[in-house]
Formats: structure tokens, C-alpha cells, sequence
């Protein structure tokens, strides 16, 4: 986690061009202060991101909208970020976000941190919203391999029998096989009929 909070604090630093109202953001104590960042106007999208991120670990729900727009941001460092801190923020709306951004066709190429979200959470609406999303990318020509991957990864990781099916249907995309036959094996067996 310091490393996740040094890394970020390195690249607003040079993303504010390094400022006394960075270094002022970045040292405060005060989660009042951090919070007035994100509802007034006109600040800057790395002051948002550094109050949302510093709020997020410290588990203050206050951060939760601006972490979910984050998370949705072309940037995958944003995005990255924001769903470390969500992970961490403990909000019971954040596995229902991450599965409306995951399942978003019109944003599916920021849903890479969205669905790896979901699979850290292990909540209830991750399995269905990763067999939705891979389901989606299993069409000839998706250009989104790196979101069915991880759909596929997660789907294993989880170990939830509903995705046998979708799992089984990426076998026969040459990028997926190799990582579906590892999902697939970490899945519980299957029942035989008697």
C-alpha cells in the first residue's frame, strides 16, 4: 500500500508540476479538508484524484462517487488507483459500480479494472457480470482480449460453477485456451449422473 501511495504521489506530483497546493494535499491530516476537494469547483483532476485516493484508504465514503469516475477513466493509472482505493474504502456500492462499469458495452475498453475489482471483492455480483463481460468478448474480432483474459482469470480465481459454460466457450479462442483450461480446472466438478 506505501508503495501503491508513493507511486501515485509521484506522478501527481509532477502531473501538478509540483506546487505548494500538492505538497499542501499531500501532507494534510484532515479528511474535512480532502473531502472539500471533490465538491469545489475547479479543481484540478489531480487534486481530485490524491483527496479521492487519500479518503478511499482511510476508509471515508465520502470518496466513493469520485473513485467510481476514476475508475472509469481512460487512464489506466487512474483507474488502477481508484480501484485499489475502492478496494480498500469497505463501501457496500462499490461491487454493484464495478459491476455496472465492467458490463458496460459503451466503456468496455476501461473495463480491465473494473472486473479486476470485482474478482478482489468476491462479492455477489461478480460472477455474473464477468460471464456477461467475456460472454460479449467472444465474438470474432473483439479487439478487447486483455478484458476477456481477465474476465477468464477471474471466473477461475472465483471458482464458481456457473461459469463452466462461458469458460468451456473460450477454449476455442486461441488467446483464451491456454488460461480457460486453468480456470476451468480450478472450477468445483462436476456431478456425474447416476
Amino acid at each position: 500500500m506505501d508503495e501503491a501511495l508513493r507511486s501515485l504521489t509521484e506522478r501527481l506530483r509532477k502531473e501538478s508540476g509540483d506546487t505548494p497546493g500538492f505538497a499542501h494535499l499531500a501532507a494534510t491530516d484532515d479528511p474535512d479538508e480532502l473531502a472539500q476537494v471533490l465538491v469545489a469547483p475547479g479543481q484540478p483532476l489531480w487534486a481530485r484524484e490524491l483527496a479521492a485516493f487519500r479518503l478511499g484508504l482511510a476508509g471515508d465514503r465520502r470518496a466513493f462517487e469520485s473513485l467510481v469516475l476514476l475508475l472509469n477513466h481512460r487512464d489506466p493509472e487512474r483507474c488502477a488507483c481508484a480501484a485499489l482505493a475502492l478496494a480498500r474504502l469497505g463501501d457496500p456500492r462499490t461491487a454493484r459500480a464495478a459491476a455496472a462499469l465492467a458490463t458496460n458495452e459503451l466503456r468496455v475498453a476501461y473495463a480491465l479494472h473494473p472486473v479486476r475489482l470485482l474478482v478482489e471483492l468476491r462479492a455477489p455480483e461478480a460472477v455474473p457480470a464477468l460471464i456477461t463481460t467475456l460472454e460479449r468478448r467472444l465474438r470474432p474480432h473483439d479487439p478487447y482480449r486483455r478484458v476477456a483474459l481477465a474476465c477468464v482469470d477471474g471466473l477461475g480465481a472465483l471458482g464458481d460453477a456457473r461459469a463452466r459454460t462461458v469458460l468451456n466457450e473460450a477454449l476455442a479462442h486461441p488467446a483464451l485456451a491456454e488460461a480457460a483450461v486453468h480456470a476451468l480446472a480450478r472450477l468445483p466438478r462436476q456431478r456425474r449422473a447416476p
